[in-house]
This record gives structure tokens, sequence and C-alpha cells, in this order.
């Protein structure tokens, strides 16, 4: 019987603490882990925990990456509750197996802070690793600070084991910016976070031998296109399973989450969309914007996997003016939040004037003076009902202009 971890009704938490105590309350069986920066934190205070006597579970320390989730997912198949953390070129590593993990219905909790891929080398934050992901079949839930960190971990054991979803989660945090800065937490109580998250329930577990299971099966064109449709049917179906999630988590609570979070939208005439830490930097310089006459908002999302096509289609209806900020290197095409966000926002009625600007590459600071001069140019499009400036423009980078049409 592991111990009973004393927590204060506030902590002060950085981000990968708030991750490790979340895990620690879920009463994980297996974490197999590899330690990188800015993620290295998370199993490392786990692994404090595990030798202090607060878990009960076991803590398999691997080679490599790829290990680590191989062996996530063979604790997994036998039956058992799994968690771990990783970034960068850590999660890169980690790839083939993602693919593993969620072809075979496996529901692993993976925190990924979220750092640049090389090469140059670099440790800070972008969210490179976050796209580099967000096809792998994985549900990919989005937070903002420490708070949400911890939050997002609770519900993430929940909503993976879901019978009616049994898929994968990732729970991204911003490398640094959120990861490393401690911030005001309100946990629950250990007994609570638990009867939250629930007994684990197997299903197909590979050690359960009155009722035998295959995993890794090879199908090839008879039966893999079927295999996928289903995979792909579960998590676009999965979004109601978010909702509820959501919903008894603010009764509990009382810590309120959408999957579409609006801010000063109800007359804004321009608005900015943006994950992680930047939501909190773009809301400042909206109300700032508001000042001097700029009816600005803006919208972020919590489920990149599934992507919320329909509400956040609705969240940007009245807009005539719209910025999609992406923090990774697009590398030939549009950012990926500007490309999802078209296409959602095809299907509806309004057609604002769009715009993508790229930002934020290896940790490079985004001020509130560029988000200024962002929403600056947002009111010139409203204005002009169109551009008037390239679709596309690198911020905050050093030298010429950057910019494509």
């Amino acid at each position: 019987m592991a111990e009973v971890y004393e927590l204060q009704e506030v902590e002060v938490w950085d981000g990968n603490m708030a991750a490790s105590h979340a895990m620690r309350q879920a009463q994980i069986d297996v974490v197999s882990a590899y330690p990188i920066t800015p993620s290295t934190p998370i199993v490392q205070n786990y692994a404090t925990f595990l030798s202090n006597g607060y878990i009960d579970g076991e803590f398999v320390m691997v080679e490599s990456e790829h290990a680590a989730m191989s062996g996530c997912v063979g604790a997994a198949a036998a039956g058992g509750r799994v968690a771990t953390a990783t970034s960068s070129q850590g999660f890169a590593l980690m790839v083939e197996v993602l693919y593993q993990a969620s072809g075979m219905r496996l529901p692993i909790v993976l925190n990924v802070v979220n750092r640049a891929l090389a090469s140059p080398l670099n440790v800070n934050g972008d969210h490179s690793d976050m796209y580099l992901g967000r096809d792998a079949g994985w549900i990919n839930l989005c937070t903002y600070n420490p708070q949400e960190a911890y939050d997002f971990n609770l519900m993430a054991f929940r909503i993976a084991e879901d019978y009616d979803v049994r898929l994968p989660v990732m729970v991204h945090q911003d490398g640094f910016i959120c990861s490393h800065t401690a911030q005001s937490v309100r946990p629950l109580k250990d007994a609570e976070a638990y009867k939250f998250i629930g007994d684990y329930k197997p299903k197909n577990a590979m050690l359960d031998f009155e009722r035998p299971a295959t995993y890794g099966a090879q199908t090839e064109e008879d039966w893999h296109f079927e295999h996928k449709a289903q995979l792909h049917n579960a998590i676009m179906n999965s979004m109601g399973v978010i909702e509820r999630t959501f919903k008894e988590f603010e009764k509990l609570t009382g810590r309120k989450y959408n999957i579409v979070e609006k801010y000063d939208m109800e007359d804004a005439e321009v608005a900015i969309v943006a994950l992680g830490t930047t939501v909190e930097s773009a809301r400042i310089a909206a109300k700032e914007a508001r000042k001097n006459g700029i009816k600005a908002g803006v919208v972020s999302i919590r489920s990149l996997r599934p992507f919320p096509y329909l509400a956040f289609c609705e969240s940007l209806s009245k807009v005539k003016a719209v910025a999609f900020l992406d923090r990774s290197l697009p590398a030939g095409a549009m950012g990926m939040l500007y490309n999802e966000g078209v296409a959602a926002l095809y299907h509806g009625t309004n057609k604002p004037v769009v715009s993508n600007y790229i930002y934020g590459l290896g940790g490079r600071d985004l001020t509130q003076s560029n988000l200024q001069e962002i929403l600056k140019e947002l009111q010139a499009n409203a204005k002009a009902g169109k551009l008037t400036h390239p679709t596309q423009q690198f911020i905050g980078l050093r030298g010429p202009k950057l910019g494509f049409n």
C-alpha cells in the first residue's frame, strides 16, 4: 500500500511537477521512461515518489525513447495502467511505436513537453514535436499552464481508458515556459483524484489466459484498411467522451474547460488563433488592443486530435479577419493550425480574411509588441476586406522580413 502524499490546498508547482503528481495519483502500474530535456523532471519526480514509498507500481528505466514506448506498449497490452513522458528528438524516436500503440488501441498516457526538433540542436520550446505526432492515431490534448498540465493528466487517464474510446492520449505543455515555470496549482487530494480516474479495467489483456487476444498481427491489403478506418472512427467519436469528462471534472473542481476556448469573442471583429502558453499572452494583447479601438478576441482549442471542426467554425462565425499562429516550421506549406482552421471555416457561412504567422521557433520570444503588430494588421485586413500583407509571415525573425503568398 503506497504512502499518502500530504498536499496543501495550493501548491507551487511547475508544469513538470504538476504532471508528475497527477501520474502519481493515478496509481500507474508501469512507467517506462528515458530522460530528455525538458520533460526529464516528470519521470525523475515520479521515480523519487516511487523510491520514497508513494507509489506501488513499477518504474522501468530503458535505453532509449523507442524502448520507453515499447515498454509502455508491452505493459499496456498485458493489462496495466501505463504512462510516460518525452520531448523533441525522443518523441521523434518514439514515432514508430506510437503507431503500434494506437493501432493496438492501448490507453497509454504520454506527456509531451514540447520542444524544437533538430537540426540545428535546440532544447527550447516550440511545437515541432506536437505537429509531428498529430496523425499517429492518438488523442492530443493541449494545456496552457501548470494547473492545466495537472488537470488534463487526470482527465487523460479517464478518457483513454473509457471503453467507448480505448485510445492512447498525449498531453501537451510548452517546454520551459510551462514545464519549468512555477505557478499556484490547486491539486485534488489523492483519494479524490483516484476516485475521479477510477479503477483500471483491462480489456483484451494478454495475461488474461481465459480470453486469449492477439497483438501485433499482420493484415496486409485484406484487413489493414478496415482496422485503420475503425481507429479513425474511434478518434472522431471520442469527442463526446472528452466533453463529458470535462463536465464531470468541472463538477468536481469548479474548473471549466471547453473543447474550443473563446476569449472576448462576443463582439470581436478580429481574432488570434493559437495554442499553448501563447494563448494567455494573446489574451493580454487582445485586452490591450481593445483600449485602442480594435475589437480583438482569441480562440484556442483543447483537442488537436480529434480536431473540433464544427465548434471551431462556429467560434469564428462573426469575425472579419483571423490570424493563425503556428509555432512550428511548415517547411514548404502554410502552418498546420492555419490549414486545419481554414478547412473548418470552408464549411461555414462566414469567410473572414485569413493569414498565417510563424513564430517562436526554438524558443524565440513572442512579445506583446509582436502581438500588437499582428492585431493592427488584422484590423487593416478587416477594413480592406482582403489581405494587406503576405498570407504567411515569420514573426520575430532577424534580418529581412520573410513572407509568402
